[in-house]
């Protein structure tokens, strides 16, 4: 029987009092301040009317001008549609603000980068694309998050083709490149190189799919995918337009049966699915294997059962050594895009990140840090450098 889940506003009117959680959360967690003073007449006549007037004509003039005189260039939308948030599912766009409120505070914490909380109360593919790129012209990038699969493939790739600012969807992309990156430095660590692994994930949503596809681009050996009905491959017939092409690129062993049937033998397993994989299965995996389960809070593989087989563990817990988290990567990848104005985040980008990444903690490798913590203040500026160079090497640099 599920646990019933009790409102705590419906017991006392001061929950503050007996719960810090919303006590931190009263009133949001985020404002709006102003960059320059206010205080005088003279002070109004600048910031706005009349001063104002100039920079506008000046924009209407020379469009581009409006990355120079206002902070569209400095703006990121964070834009869901509340059906995917975190472990939580479709809990609709009011319930997720609490989510996109704190991802905004985590842009501005680690990146420096500006951010708003967009919640659209629709979840059709064309009315989300419309809508964004309706209010494109205030934004510097949009950051879709807790879109749920495979609608979030198609609203990702429509609105690239739309619009000519940087679209990343963090779900997927923000954890395949802190993936790689702890993944690179695992193999550094046991000298091994990424073509040496045959590697198996499970869950083929948003973020197994894109975990795979990076994988596959850096070289790995091999990675098979599994969903609830076991291993993707090419022959079986329940399969979507999506995982079909996940079979066209992925599994080149050929693989069938369970995700247990798959871990025999495998030097990686990746979770991103909840669950729970067998003791039994995580025994038959090959010697100095790497276990990162990353279901949060409880992780597919415990971390007490994952260390008797693996060499290098890693979950999505801040409790553990080894945190898989995003922070580590969207905040220095949205500088660095608008630090150039980049049209678009390229794959070469999303590496040039992963590599950067593993890089901060190069020569303090060890079995718990392979992947530095989200509060290393040297993350964000070697990530934020590294997409800016791949930008202007890949020639989606505007400056």
């Amino acid at each position: 029987m599920a646990a019933e889940i009790v409102n705590p506003l419906s017991e006392t009117e001061d929950t503050d009092i007996i719960d810090p959680v919303f006590a931190l959360h009263r009133g949001g967690k985020m404002e709006i301040s102003a960059t320059v003073p206010v205080r005088d007449r003279e002070d109004l006549s600048l910031a706005y009317t009349p001063g104002v007037a100039q920079v506008c004509t000046a924009i209407a003039e020379q469009p581009e001008l409006v990355n120079d005189y206002t902070w569209k260039s400095q703006l990121v939308a964070v834009v869901t549609d509340g059906t995917a948030v975190l472990g939580l599912g479709n809990i609709g766009p009011e319930a997720s603000l609490p989510v996109m409120e704190g991802k905004a505070i985590l842009f501005k914490q680690f990146g420096g980068v500006n951010a708003v909380p967009i919640a659209l109360a629709t979840t059709d593919v064309d009315e989300i694309v419309e809508t964004v790129v309706r209010l494109a012209p205030s934004f510097g990038g949009v950051n879709l998050e807790d879109i749920s699969a495979p609608r979030c493939f198609e609203i990702e790739r429509k609105l690239q083709e739309h619009l000519d600012i940087p679209i990343f969807h963090d779900d997927q992309h923000g954890t395949a490149i802190v993936t790689l990156a702890a993944l690179r430095n695992a193999c550094r660590l046991t000298g091994r190189s990424l073509g040496d692994l045959r590697a198996v994930i499970s869950g083929a949503g948003a973020a197994g799919i894109a975990i795979a596809k990076i994988l596959v681009g850096t070289g790995i050996g091999d990675v098979a995918v599994s969903d609830r009905k076991g291993v993707v491959h090419a022959d079986r017939e329940d399969l979507t337009a999506v995982k079909r092409e996940l079979a066209s690129f992925t599994n080149k062993a050929g693989l069938t049966g369970s995700l247990e049937e798959a871990l025999e033998g495998a030097d990686v397993f990746i979770g991103v699915s909840g669950g729970t994989v067998p003791e039994t299965a995580v025994s038959k995996m090959a010697d100095r294997a790497f276990i990162f389960a990353m279901a949060n809070p409880t992780p597919e593989i415990h971390p007490d059962i994952a260390h008797k087989y693996a060499a290098v563990v890693a979950t999505g817990r801040s409790d553990y050594p080894n945190q898989i988290n995003n922070v580590l990567a969207f905040p220095g990848i949205f500088a660095g895009a608008l630090q150039v104005r980049a049209t678009t985040i390229t794959e070469g980008m999303k590496i040039a990140a992963a590599e950067a990444l593993a890089a901060v903690v190069d020569g303090e490798l060890s079995a718990d840090k392979v992947i530095p913590s989200p509060f290393d203040d040297r993350v964000a500026p070697a990530v934020t450098q590294a997409v800016a160079a791949a930008a202007r090497a890949e020639g989606v640099a505007r400056r």
